[in-house]
């Protein structure tokens, strides 16, 4: 029976507003004026610029020209319309509210004065919110590799009023109270924040890419690949991704929302479902006390709901593929805990590929006496928009027993071509608990039927038979309850899962059927999902197993700071949440003639598949491979197959050529799709039909990019390294020489060292680059050098000598143009930036240090050059811009003021530091890594809001640039960096405990092991 109206209604916990205490950053000041230009110094003098950093942040002058600011930007979308666009929500009816809270128990949320939240001792370990407790690292000198600042560490749980900590919840990971606001709010880069000479630089770039974006918007009805019009506004509410490798990823919010949706291959929907959500109802003696629904939230609909969850009293904490959310119930001495799991299982190429998520809700009462717990999970058939707009969506119910284990749910189907799917919401019946179920309700109607239903009982009517189908314009949701007896200071568990079953996809060209890898185990018919539930809540314990062995070795070692330890996780999301595809690959789509001598490409892809992953979320080109050059050590590490399968479709892409005509944005000139023998900028985009079609990027012609082949190249070298794999080696080989061939035509001078073209030919494609230079030289030569090994390697003692010949040479050459005595300069050109320190100068020196070369009788770059240029980054890049808290500027000029030539020159690229962080550790330099790393982690996930959607870029101020990116994977080049220092520590075949990496038996020619556990 429900309980009275009047014991439900005005107990409920009012939140006052905070004042927003964000304001918007101040305008800029003129910057000095640029240095004078020097003498053309194209294989000139290089002799060291004066370098003085400059005592504090500069600012730049930006000038209004808002009718040529219209047309210009390179990837930069419009200005959002404010902190407005980021959610809205309606009004909550008052009388619809009941919590069921005694008044003598309420627990006010008005607020005074922020406390700070410091959990108990956990035994020398951290939380990394807290910053007024004590840490190891507080202990540590700062000179020591594992210190690190605490700064603002505690702001995500200052807000936070409970005292519960949740159950079994670790103390490492990404922590944030559902209370707390960002008070600054970002906006995209868009044209308002480029220079003017940079406008004008561009203008006919801006010219073309209208005529482009209104072509493929208006005419052909596709999405643009890049879109600067429509950009991804500021939301900074996403948590950990739902769904394993390749089969499509739901987002749930740190605050509980369903809110971003990748079901369709590569194509994002950034919508909020308010009908998927948690509720609780408690009851007491035979009457319902209490009843909530776990969201803070106040929509429109569903307003018989009791909406409004008080977030001062729970909180959220990411540790990925897991998350937990605790909520403290004001008055009811009961705490819940919210266990969120997905199989991300390193080296397991079956289950992390599943398509699923589980939910398991410990319920722990603190009271003495015993409640009756009830979580109804409920689900909308859809997200509510133009695919459901047609009608034709039911739901029904289902029971799956199996080996002693029954799995009740409901089935919500929808049909909606050319994708269609069924979405499985279940529960675990066992000896403790009842699930019952409600099989259609209106989502978007007042929900009244369903809250009194679950209100009157704890449990929902169960009934039978399948639901009408939807009509047009109707929406169709369903729900599952499970509930559970808690004993007088007792604990239950409740467990849900969540599977989506899309065996059969289609790309937006609609010109092939491909199947998800998970078809592989469980079938392509479409009926899937239940069995897919019933194997999640069946495993999902030896999932949890398999994790922590994993992530417990870096968490337990005490010399690794907190933050990194959430970093190195929780920015593996994009692997599964980038847009990523897992194929199965037909015997057919291999073509012989191309297949050649990779004798075993067949093998390769057809046991582990083909996978594609975006180079962002706003940039819609699968496998961008320069941008891979950096993401790719989180693969090889911990999926080896998929890299290696990877690289197998990009050798077969670089056999094949389009002459396809067809005009390129920055250039303007017409130049075929894709070359014979040069490696593609990408894969192919979602909406089109990748690998069948590649190159989706229009902006350069890339077959004159002066670093993919490079990046091929050293690549190769690093997986053989890491793995041993010989045979791949063998048929990589061919491959290697031939573009290599093609990269030698950039050595004009036959000096031994490739020129750029005088325009942004690399990974930086907003920034100019002319003759040599440090970044595409370093590049070159660490690949030459790989060719030479590799050469050795394959018996091909003549190409060995060619090769030797370069490198000599080409060394001689780059000392020469490029070092000054602190750095190696930009380029080669007579313009002032080419003395600019660029961030990313030793990135050649990065890959061969992780492949095992690089000192000793294989250095290539002399080691006190690129110490010395080292430390001169971490002087200027990093501890002279924004006061050392955001990690290394792209381009710093010898003055100390950023260098602002280009609209990429004074960004930050997240990806590019932890791969600068890495190499810093690899040549001894572990503090300053460490230190150089966290700014980035600082300003995204806890200054900015950015979580699980790191971008590719940000400025010191007002802007960021490319949500949810590729290129910060890089981190995992840390982890390998401070495995490969620990392992020539070691006495013997074992590491010692600290860098959280098993050594265990070799796995490459140099006794290096890439894996964060045996394999």
């Amino acid at each position: 029976m429900a309980a009275p109206e009047s014991d439900l209604e005005g107990n409920r916990c009012q939140r006052t507003q905070r004042e927003h205490r964000g304001g918007a950053p101040g305008s800029f000041i003129a910057v000095a004026t640029a240095a004078a230009a020097t003498a053309s110094r194209i294989h000139g003098d290089t002799s060291s610029p004066p370098l003085s950093p400059a005592a504090g942040p500069p600012r730049r002058h930006l000038t209004t020209v808002s009718c040529i600011r219209a047309w210009l930007t390179r990837y930069f979308a419009p200005e959002s319309s404010g902190p407005e666009t980021i959610e809205v929500v309606g009004t909550q009816d008052p009388r619809s509210m009941g919590t069921g809270v005694p008044a003598s128990e309420q627990t006010s949320c008005a607020k005074g004065d922020p406390q700070v939240y410091c959990p108990e001792d956990t035994g020398g370990t951290e939380a990394v919110q807290a910053t007024d407790c004590e840490s190891p690292e507080d202990n540590q000198s700062q000179n020591e590799p594992g210190y690190s600042s605490r700064e603002d560490t505690g702001q995500l749980m200052a807000s936070y009023e409970g005292k519960a900590k949740g159950y079994q919840v670790p103390p490492f990971g990404w922590r944030i109270c559902l209370a707390h606001e960002f008070t600054e709010k970002r906006k995209p880069f868009n044209a308002n924040d480029v220079s003017l000479s940079n406008l004008i630089k561009h203008l006919g770039m801006g010219l073309r890419y209208l005529q482009w974006w209104y072509r493929k918007t208006q005419v052909e009805k596709k999405t643009p690949f890049i879109d600067l019009i429509n950009c991804v506004p500021l939301r900074q509410i996403y948590g950990c991704p739902l769904g394993g490798i390749g089969g499509g990823t739901i987002t749930r919010g740190w605050r509980g929302q369903f809110c971003r949706w990748q079901l369709n291959p590569g194509m994002y929907q950034h919508q909020t479902v308010i009908a998927d959500q948690f509720t609780v109802c408690l009851r007491r003696k035979g009457h319902t006390v209490y009843q909530q629904v776990l969201s803070v939230e106040r929509p429109s609909v569903l307003r018989s709901w009791n909406w409004g969850l008080c977030g001062y009293f729970a909180f959220y904490h990411a540790l990925y593929p897991r998350a937990w959310t605790v909520y403290q119930l004001p008055g009811q001495n009961v705490t819940l805990t919210c266990r969120q799991i997905t199989p991300i299982l390193p080296h397991d190429y079956q289950d992390s590929s599943l398509p699923v998520a589980i939910f398991v809700w410990d319920v722990e009462n603190e009271g003495d006496e015993a409640v009756d717990v009830s979580i109804m999970f409920s689900m909308r058939n859809g997200l509510g928009g133009e695919d459901d707009a047609p009608g034709g969506l039911w739901n029904e119910p289902f029971c799956l027993e199996r080996d002693g284990a029954t799995v009740q749910g409901l089935l919500l189907h929808h049909p909606t071509l050319p994708n269609p799917y069924t979405m499985a919401v279940a529960a675990r019946l066992t000896a403790d608990t009842t699930v019952t179920h409600i099989t259609a309700f209106d989502p978007d109607s007042t929900g009244q039927q369903v809250w009194q239903d679950l209100l009157q009982d704890g449990q929902l009517d169960s009934p039978a038979g399948r639901s009408p189908t939807s009509q047009k314009g109707e929406g169709i949701a369903g729900a599952v309850c499970a509930m559970g007896k808690l004993p007088p200071r007792g604990r239950c568990s409740l467990e849900f899962s969540l599977a989506w079953d899309m065996p059969r996809i289609m790309f937006g060209a609609k010109g092939q059927v491909h199947y998800r890898r998970y078809t592989r185990f469980f079938g392509s018919d479409g009926d899937a999902a239940p069995t897919l539930s019933h194997y999640a809540l069946c495993r999902y314990t030896d999932w949890e197993e398999k994790i922590s062995a994993w992530q417990s070795p870096v968490l337990d070692d005490r010399s690794l700071p907190a933050w990194y330890k959430s970093a190195l996780f929780n920015e593996l999301y994009f692997l599964a949440d980038g847009g990523t595809v897992w194929l199965e690959v037909p015997e057919a789509s291999l073509p012989e003639e191309l297949v050649g001598g990779m004798h075993q490409l067949h093998p390769i892809l057809r046991e582990y598949g083909r996978f594609g992953y975006l180079e962002g979320q706003e940039y819609r080109m699968y496998n961008t491979y320069d941008v891979h050059f950096y993401a790719s050590f989180a693969l090889i590490m911990l999926w080896p197959k998929l890299e290696l399968s990877l690289q197998y479709d990009m050798a077969l892409a670089t056999l094949r050529e389009d002459l396809t005509q067809r005009r390129y944005l920055m250039s303007g000139i017409m130049a075929p799709v894709k070359r014979r023998n040069v490696i593609p900028h990408d894969i192919g985009d979602p909406d089109d039909e990748p690998w069948l079609r590649v190159n989706a990027y229009v902006v350069h012609d890339t077959a004159d990019w002066k670093d993919l082949n490079l990046k091929f190249v050293l690549q190769v070298y690093r997986d053989y390294y890491l793995t041993g794999d010989q045979s791949f080696l063998r048929d990589m080989w061919p491959v290697c020489l031939a573009v290599m061939e093609s990269e030698m035509k950039f050595d004009k001078d036959q000096d031994g060292l490739i020129e750029n073209g005088g325009y942004a030919d690399q990974t930086y494609d907003g920034w100019v680059t002319t003759g040599p230079s440090a970044y595409c030289g370093g590049l070159w030569l660490a690949a030459v050098a790989v060719m030479v090994r590799m050469a050795a390697l394959c018996g091909a003692p003549d190409v060995q000598d060619k090769f030797s010949s370069i490198l000599s040479r080409g060394q001689e050459a780059y000392e020469r143009l490029l070092w000054n005595g602190r750095y190696y300069n930009y380029d080669c050109s007579s313009q002032p930036q080419s003395f600019s320190i660029m961030s990313d100068q030793c990135a050649g020196q990065w890959f061969l240090r992780a492949s095992g070369l690089g000192e000793g009788d294989s250095e290539v770059f002399p080691t006190q050059h690129v110490v010395r240029a080292l430390q001169t980054i971490f002087e200027f890049n990093v501890q002279a811009f924004a006061g050392g808290a955001m990690g290394a500027v792209n381009g710093m000029q010898p003055h100390g003021v950023p260098d602002r030539s280009s609209v990429q020159s004074d960004e930050v690229w997240v990806g590019v530091v932890y791969g600068l962080a890495a190499t810093m550790i690899q040549e001894g330099l572990t503090w300053e890594g460490f230190r150089t790393a966290e700014g980035c982690y600082r300003t995204v996930w806890e200054r900015l809001g950015l979580a699980f959607q790191t971008p590719e870029a940000y400025c010191q101020q007002r802007v960021y640039r490319s949500l949810a990116y590729m290129r910060p994977l890089s981190i995992w080049a840390m982890q390998l960096a401070l495995q490969q220092q620990q392992h020539k520590k070691a006495s013997g075949p074992k590491a010692k405990q600290g860098t959280g990496l098993s050594m265990g038996p070799k796995l490459g020619p140099k006794e290096t092991m890439a894996n964060p556990s045996p394999e």
